[in-house]
């Protein structure tokens, strides 16, 4: 649990950790779990952080026409509600960025590669977090009204993603 705890204190400076098991922020407002991969943070009162709501409108302007809305899958793409229950981070990334085939005489699934999709890649960590809150039930299949507003940090890397 130390080794946690000094894990999660080089990776966020300057924050005191009451408790290891919940996310930790950094003053850029983005969180991670444990293990250091990006996570949620969603408030008692239903309030988002601002890349899970992001994620959300990242998500459906680029993922739903395949996976379905909120995740929840189609007839020729799974769940992504599910998936991520048992996938991590780096197999998600993988994924999203090189692609995946599953093509036999049951299945004819084919996931294209992203990692030269700008609206894709300069936004994978926010898609991750939505779809890691909706897989942990820890979001409805509702548009997160209310949420923190977008931190400068995140405009700078937009605009230095996007080539803007």
């Amino acid at each position: 649990m130390a080794a946690l705890g000094l894990a999660l204190s080089l990776a966020f400076p300057g924050r005191a950790l009451a408790d290891p098991t919940k996310p930790a922020s950094s003053e850029d407002g983005k969180y991670a779990d444990a293990d250091g991969n990006p996570t949620y943070n969603i408030t008692p009162d239903g309030k988002v952080d601002w890349y899970t709501f992001s994620g959300y409108r990242r998500y459906h302007s680029e993922c739903t026409v395949c996976h379905g809305p909120d995740g929840a899958g189609s007839s020729y793409a799974p769940a992504l509600v599910d998936s991520l229950k048992h996938m991590n981070y780096e197999q998600f990334t993988s994924i999203v960025v090189q692609g995946r085939k599953d093509v036999n005489t049951a299945n004819q699934k084919v996931m294209p590669t992203f990692g030269t999709n700008r609206n894709v890649m300069c936004y994978l960590d926010d898609i991750f977090v939505y779809l890691r809150a909706r897989s942990d039930g820890a979001l409805a299949r509702i548009r997160p009204e209310n949420h923190d507003p977008k931190p400068q940090s995140a405009k700078d890397a937009e605009t230095a993603c996007m080539g803007n």
